[in-house]
């Protein structure tokens, strides 16, 4: 997979180590001579260029890319990028790094976003995970398709506790994609069972957030009562 990342400081260095420890194709792009370090990450192409010029993208070769990244600490630069990405290249998966949570609202299709990875928002939502049992946390959020990446820890007192996957009527557009249990990551099949403590990744349509959060919050009813 051949991935552009525009913006080459920390972050998009960063993101491009990963990537190319992962077998894939880099090229790191930045208009400032004193960001342009190929000896911090040798294996990557290099490109000084303006990443919001058409020629500096056309140099680029930018359709030949599968995912592009804007990774500046710019939002108007990020957006810029990520617009002539998708309308000028077609670029099909374009992610883009929001700096100011104040301008989250933009980073949607209308500007070619596919992703928006918002860092404020991601590590007050990694906080939430870590100490919440039972409310929904909101990991990401996919701009294509109005989805979010959503977890929940399934609380004790849950009526689903036990229950095979199979079985539950889960709202419409939601996915359980993942069960992480202790140290380990499951795949969900309709004969699994959930257990009270697990932890639950699903891709759920903003509208059923508050619906997913009831079914699964759920308590049991007390026979007495």
């Amino acid at each position: 997979m051949r991935v552009a990342i525009a913006g080459a400081g920390a972050v998009g260095r960063s993101i491009a180590g990963e990537l190319l420890e992962n077998g894939h194709e880099v090229l790191l792009i930045d208009k400032a001579p004193t960001a342009i370090s190929v000896e911090r990450v040798p294996r990557a192409e290099w490109l000084l260029a303006d990443a919001c010029e058409i020629t500096s993208l056309d140099e680029a070769a930018l359709q030949r890319c599968n995912v592009v990244i804007a990774a500046t600490g710019d939002d108007k630069v990020n957006l810029v990028v990520s617009l002539l990405a998708k309308t000028e290249y077609g670029v099909p998966r374009v992610v883009a790094r929001v700096n100011n949570p104040k301008n989250e609202w933009l980073f949607n299709e209308a500007w070619g976003v596919d992703v928006a990875v918002s860092t404020p928002r991601l590590m007050s939502a990694l906080v939430e995970e870590a100490v919440s049992v039972g409310d929904l946390v909101r990991l990401l959020r996919f701009s294509h398709g109005d989805a979010n990446l959503v977890e929940l820890t399934l609380p004790e007192e849950s009526a689903l506790a036990g229950t095979q996957v199979g079985d539950v009527e889960w709202p419409e557009d939601t996915s359980l994609v993942t069960i992480i249990r202790g140290t380990r990551v499951l795949t969900p099949s309709r004969d699994d069972s959930l257990e009270a403590g697990d932890e639950l990744l699903f891709v759920a349509a903003q509208a059923r957030e508050e619906q997913l959060e009831d079914l699964l919050s759920v308590r049991r009813k007390d026979p007495a009562g």
